[in-house]
């Protein structure tokens, strides 16, 4: 089972330097790797292979480039790999067709498949070209080290994602049942309202810091630009974009951890968020609540822990239909947060009565979409 274990590294002026270099050199090959592929379709029709991009690479372009000789040569091939995974993946999952990296990019980094070590004795990590830095190895792991991924913010920050095998099998899937399952209604107003009446209040962390964003936006868009007072005013954005972030983080991990430990199976609708940012009256409340990223760490979890994800599709009438007999009140529209049941008298929280459903539906297996 693969994990991913991040530090913070706190590395010298001259190491900082060195980890720039290798920022650029790696940006440098991705986007030459990705230019020459464009061009060799366009001109043969055929696909070229990293295996000669590589041969190109080593015998060509770093002669003729001799800066690229400061970085890691094994740094330098793993864009390589980056570049072909991202025509995998678009040839695959028609995700999107691969973009040239960026210098102006607020996050940098490169990756280190091997020759690195990590020490928790002395906390440092030590890294090919650059030395020993100094590390916070707040957490310790045991397996075969995989591919370290370094990378910077754009608040001067460093930090380094180790991928580890810990040699242990996924677990199995544990058995479920109706009361070992909970339904999630994810929304806006309420982050999470579960199928146990419980609701989660949406911290709206964006939202909340907005009006001191606009006044640092202000200021960077004052400075003139290239200036040293423009790139402190524009720290002090990225100060309060990135507390945001850690923020939204945070309190994710811990509802995901807590639904996942107290449950044997998740229920969930299947969310067109894409679809629903279009809607520009939500589509800052949607960013806001984050919700791919959740359903993200509630998947994951899941499969560290044997627990179960259930899903059901998104044209499913959770809010609609009554949870007790059954009645289609097609009429409901978004605005009306509690409704009556003609038929059985029942009155409904919207929210709780979606998340009911969403449960019921996926427990039928004709309703069921993904597990």
């Amino acid at each position: 089972m693969l994990k991913a274990y991040k530090y913070r590294i706190y590395p010298s002026k001259k190491q900082k330097e060195m980890i720039q270099v290798h920022f650029g050199a790696c940006r440098f090959v991705y986007n030459w790797a990705l230019e020459q592929k464009i061009k060799t379709y366009e001109q043969t029709k055929k696909p070229i292979s990293r295996f000669d991009l590589q041969h190109i690479l080593v015998h060509e372009v770093k002669p003729s480039n001799k800066w690229l000789k400061e970085a890691n040569s094994q740094a330098l091939l793993a864009s390589l790999v980056n570049v072909e995974s991202a025509f995998t993946k678009f040839f695959r999952e028609k995700s999107g067709f691969p973009n040239f990296k960026s210098k102006k990019n607020p996050v940098q980094s490169y990756q280190m498949p091997q020759h690195y070590a990590v020490d928790f004795e002395k906390q440092i990590i030590k890294l090919p070209k650059i030395g020993e830095v100094k590390t916070i190895l707040y957490r310790r792991f045991e397996g075969k080290l995989k591919t370290a991924t370094i990378s910077g913010s754009s608040t001067g920050k460093y930090y380094i994602s180790i991928l580890v095998d810990n040699e242990k099998d996924i677990p199995e899937k544990q058995n479920f049942s109706e009361s070992t399952t909970i339904g999630i209604d994810a929304g806006i107003k309420d982050f999470a309202v579960l199928s146990n009446g419980e609701k989660v209040e949406n911290p709206k962390y964006l939202k909340n810091s907005l009006k001191r964003m606009k006044v640092l936006q202000k200021r960077v868009s004052r400075k003139v630009k290239g200036s040293k007072n423009r790139n402190k005013a524009r720290q002090h954005l990225s100060k309060i974009h990135e507390t945001i972030s850690n923020q939204r983080n945070n309190f994710q991990h811990q509802l995901s951890f807590r639904l996942i430990s107290e449950n044997q199976a998740i229920a969930l609708e299947t969310l067109n968020v894409k679809g629903m940012v279009k809607n520009h009256c939500l589509a800052q409340s949607i960013s806001d609540a984050s919700l791919s990223s959740f359903v993200t760490k509630l998947e994951y979890k899941a499969e560290w822990l044997g627990k179960t994800i259930l899903r059901i599709g998104r044209f499913e009438p959770s809010s609609k239909l009554c949870n007790v007999c059954g009645y289609h009140n097609s009429n409901l529209t978004l605005d009306v947060r509690e409704w009556t049941c003609p038929d059985c008298k029942t009155k409904h929280d919207r929210d709780i009565n979606a998340a009911i459903n969403i449960k019921k539906f996926s427990l039928q297996d004709q309703n069921l979409i993904v597990i």
